[in-house]
């Protein structure tokens, strides 16, 4: 079970210091991606995005800079004062020109509209959400900078957001997919035969996801090298780049350490935990379409992704130990509003509890007990 463990931990702690960190090489790929939507916005932007730059990842300014590409396009369109402009000719001046009607028109835009590739495009409240997020942060700086006379985004209300139902999976549901990861129970003959190659992987990733709530970004990111099995614990890197050090139940540890040979026995280039069938680092995109399949496969009337497995961890956890500050922990939240999420559904045990306490007959009981 632990041959030469320390032989080959100690090789992979060496062979980790020459490969690239993935963390590393995804947060250059996001630069270079940031840098071709800089070029494309107008040149009060850069300094926003230089001033963030201590405070943000790469990828979230990838996402204000989609958004201010979004919002720029749709003013240089559709708004009449604008509609002669490049989006890269926007000035500080035009800015200024911007009012709260044109904020609230393109929120109403966004619900639906074509994007500059031609592709449709919706967005519902949390997309308007965090458009509107986007735009305040943009406003807010260069008004903070003296550069607007007015942060006009202050005065645009949030859209209202409608509460969710937390899907995630019961104890009974999560047997069933743990048995479908395992067994194969209900895939397709196809998917079969993949399962019978992917097999102690998939079992070790989906029981990693369901027993310790990592992300399935943090997931993607483990090497070899970020195990401790004589701790029995690993090192996962958090969003902002933060490692942290979290541990693993038993069912996690058995698993890991019962696909470690297997992932031994494969040749790779790369340290990578987990490996896709080319014996390349596995992406995100993969881990939520095996994810997928096996949910399909075992609890077909709930979309289950590997967020909802996150979603499942941190109410099973809320559960035993009725403490939010523990589950924001172990997940990696800084706000315990955050977690709050992920054991809303305990409130349908209150009510289950509050269905069995109220009594209706009242007086009818009394006298019957009068009677005995």
């Amino acid at each position: 079970m632990f041959f030469a463990k320390s032989i080959y931990f100690s090789l992979f702690f060496i062979y980790n210091i020459i490969m690239a960190d993935y963390f590393s090489e995804r947060d250059k790929t996001n630069l270079n991606k940031l840098r071709e939507l800089r070029d494309q916005l107008p040149e009060f932007c850069d300094q926003f995005f230089v001033g963030i730059s201590n405070i943000t990842s790469p990828l979230t300014r990838i996402n204000y800079a989609r958004d201010y590409l979004v919002f720029f396009n749709y003013l240089c369109s559709n708004v009449r004062c604008f509609k002669n402009i490049e989006v890269v000719d926007f000035t500080i001046e035009n800015l200024n020109q911007v009012k709260q009607e044109h904020i609230e028109n393109f929120l109403d835009f966004v619900s639906l509209y074509t994007n500059q590739d031609n592709t449709t495009r919706t967005n519902s409240e949390d997309g308007k959400t965090r458009k509107l997020a986007s735009l305040r942060h943009l406003f807010s700086y260069l008004y903070n900078k003296s550069l607007l006379n007015e942060n006009v985004s202050q005065k645009v209300a949030m859209p209202k957001k409608h509460n969710k139902e937390i899907i995630r999976l019961e104890k009974d549901e999560i047997e069933d997919f743990l048995e479908t990861v395992e067994e194969g129970v209900g895939l397709s003959p196809r998917e079969q035969k993949y399962h019978n190659i992917t097999k102690l992987r998939d079992i070790a990733l989906c029981t990693l996801l369901l027993g310790t709530g990592i992300r399935v970004s943090e997931c993607v990111g483990l090497d070899i090298s970020d195990l401790d099995f004589d701790n029995r614990s690993f090192v996962v890197t958090r969003k902002g780049g933060n490692r942290t050090i979290l541990y693993m139940p038993d069912e996690v540890y058995d698993a890991l350490i019962e696909y470690i040979p297997f992932r031994m026995s494969i040749d790779s280039d790369t340290n990578a935990l987990f490996l896709s069938l080319q014996n390349k680092r596995i992406g995100v995109r993969t881990v939520q379409i095996l994810v997928k399949k096996f949910a399909q496969a075992s609890t077909p009337l709930k979309k289950i992704t590997p967020h909802k497995l996150r979603s499942t961890f941190g109410t099973n956890l809320y559960r035993e130990t009725k403490d939010i500050y523990i589950v924001a922990s172990v997940l990696g939240h800084s706000d315990v509003n955050t977690t709050k999420k992920h054991y809303a559904a305990i409130d349908d045990d209150i009510k289950k509890n509050a269905a069995s306490v109220v009594k209706l007959h009242t007086k009818k009981k009394n006298k019957d007990d009068d009677d005995n």
